[in-house]
């Protein structure tokens, strides 16, 4: 995820605006009283949820200070608010650890998220699943490298989030190439997706290996110089599931489970998602720990 320094340098660059997708017309929600009994005493007593992210992760979080927050999961957590009766408040913190170490703890109550779903992760945590991502390739426009899928890589140069699973696979990816007696596979790790996007911009990468709903997003924000591919294979991964983070077996959880439910009921999510250019992240329903095993 992008951190705020990242997020500057985007916005030098012009790769992120902060608007530039039409208004879309997001029902406001009445108060579901059911709903709102159904809250942990402390948080009915504050009137208040205090969730929690680690930086900048467009579309879904941008991050305009450390207590505001735009994107589709702001658009989200604010009709989630309207139905419960309550403020949902945001704070930020640095790396998914405090996140995660923050909500065990308590001094936060959740998490809007999305935050990827794996198994490990949901021996202390539980995901309320309410989106899907894939691992697609942002290439110049005209795709001129011939970049469509994972094979297409041997001795092309591929930008990559430092430390995150599309690393992994196309490092993976590297060896498969060099055991075909094909050329490696030249990865370039970066700390920040818009240094990633700019070696793209730049000629310095053939393509960056990401998550499919920021790529769409620096895509859109790039003024036709990039595409993407790949678009719809595995590309190395399995089904990978994304939602809001709460803590394991709460009754927060099954309050927001069923929050979300009504939000895709009554057509409040695929607003929020048509409205940031997610369409093709939407799932047909909400889901509590969906991922059932490695993403990858």
């Amino acid at each position: 995820m992008m951190k705020k320094s990242a997020y500057a340098l985007a916005l030098a660059l012009g790769m992120v605006t902060g608007v530039g997708y039409a208004a879309e017309s997001i029902p406001v929600q009445k108060v579901d009283q059911a709903l709102h009994d159904r809250l942990p005493d402390d948080i009915k007593q504050a009137g208040k949820i205090v969730a929690v992210n680690n930086g900048s992760f467009p579309p879904y979080e941008i991050v305009k200070s450390p207590t505001e927050m735009d994107g589709a999961s702001a658009d989200l957590a604010e009709a989630v608010g309207q139905l419960l009766g309550v403020k949902i408040e945001h704070a930020t913190v640095s790396g998914l650890s405090g996140v995660l170490a923050g909500i065990k703890s308590g001094r936060y109550q959740m998490a809007i998220g999305p935050v990827g779903d794996y198994p490990d992760r949901q021996k202390e945590n539980d995901f309320i699943d309410y989106v899907q991502e894939f691992v697609v390739f942002a290439v110049q426009k005209g795709n001129p490298q011939k970049i469509n899928g994972l094979d297409d890589t041997c001795g092309k140069s591929i930008a990559v989030m430092a430390g995150g699973s599309a690393e992994q696979v196309i490092r993976q990816q590297s060896k498969v190439c060099t055991d075909a007696g094909k050329p490696a596979v030249t990865v370039q790790s970066f700390t920040d997706q818009p240094s990633s996007i700019l070696a793209v911009r730049s000629k310095r990468s053939d393509a960056f290996f990401s998550s499919q709903a920021p790529l769409v997003y620096f895509v859109d924000q790039a003024n036709g110089q990039l595409e993407l591919t790949a678009v719809g294979k595995k590309n190395g991964f399995g089904d990978i599931f994304q939602g809001s983070v709460v803590p394991k077996d709460s009754q927060l959880g099954k309050v927001l489970l069923d929050t979300y439910k009504e939000l895709f009921k009554n057509g409040t999510y695929a607003a929020i998602m048509k409205k940031w250019k997610l369409d093709n992240n939407t799932i047909a329903e909400p889901g509590v720990n969906l991922a059932k095993g490695a993403a990858k």
